[in-house]
C-alpha cells in the first residue's frame, strides 16, 4: 500500500480517570504486546485476531493469527495501541487504507458512496477488564495523531449511536458514533438501524 510511512510513538494520553497511558504503533516490535493482549481475550470476538476488516482476510484462511502477524511484519497492518503504567498493551485503534481494509455496510455503503477517503478506522477494542477507562478514547485519539504523522487526509469509520439505547458490545467494535464526534467527525449518512458513517479531514503534523 502507499500509506506507509513511518507512525512514532505517541506521548502520554490521560484517561477520565487520570490513569496515563502510551500510545506505540502496531508493528513488528509491538507485536509481541499486541499478541498477548489478543490471547488474554481468548483471540477477540471468537478469534478474530482483528483481521476480519483486512481485504487480505478471505473465510478459507483459518489461521488468523499467522494472517494478522504476516500483515504487520508486511507493514500492511496498522493500529494505534495502548499501553498501561506498567507496559501492558490494554487496546487498540485499527486504520488503514481503503486499499487495505474493508467496512461493514459495505452494500448499504455503495448505494450513495461518500467522497474517497484516504483512511479507514474500522475497529476499536479494549480489553475486557479495562473497559471504561478511557482506552478506546487513547486508541482514537493515538490513530489520529498517526494518521496525522504519514500525511493526514480524509478519514471516514462506520460506527452506531447509542444514545437512548442498550447495545451490546460485540455491536460496538468500532466505537460509538459520539466518541468519533466528540473528536471532530461528522455524521454523514446513515447505512444500518443505528450506523452512521462519519468522517473528518486530519491535517498533516
Amino acid at each position: 500500500m502507499s500509506d506507509r510511512a513511518a507512525a512514532p510513538a505517541s506521548g502520554p494520553a490521560s484517561s477520565p480517570k487520570g490513569a496515563a497511558y502510551t500510545i506505540r504503533p502496531l508493528d513488528t516490535t509491538t507485536w509481541d504486546a499486541f499478541a498477548e493482549l489478543v490471547e488474554r481475550n481468548n483471540g477477540v470476538y471468537g478469534g478474530c485476531w482483528c483481521v476480519g476488516f483486512h481485504t487480505a482476510y478471505h473465510r478459507d484462511i483459518r489461521d488468523h493469527r499467522a494472517l494478522k502477524e504476516q500483515l504487520v511484519r508486511a507493514g500492511d497492518a496498522h493500529a494505534a495501541l495502548v499501553f498501561d503504567g506498567q507496559g501492558l498493551a490494554q487496546g487498540w485503534c485499527q486504520y488503514g487504507s481503503p486499499d487495505e481494509l474493508g467496512l461493514k455496510h459495505r452494500r448499504e455503503y455503495l448505494k450513495d458512496p461518500p467522497p474517497p477517503a484516504r483512511w479507514r478506522i474500522t475497529c476499536i477494542f479494549t480489553d475486557k477488564r479495562h473497559r471504561g477507562q478511557g482506552i478506546a478514547r487513547a486508541g482514537l485519539e493515538g490513530a489520529l495523531a498517526q494518521i496525522a504523522a504519514a500525511g493526514g487526509g480524509l478519514v471516514e469509520a462506520i460506527s452506531e449511536t447509542t444514545v437512548g439505547r442498550e447495545a451490546q458490545d460485540r455491536f460496538l467494535f468500532s466505537a460509538t458514533v459520539e466518541l468519533f464526534e466528540q473528536h471532530g467527525f461528522m455524521r454523514r449518512r446513515q447505512v444500518g438501524k443505528h450506523a452512521w458513517i462519519v468522517s473528518r479531514d486530519i491535517d498533516p503534523a
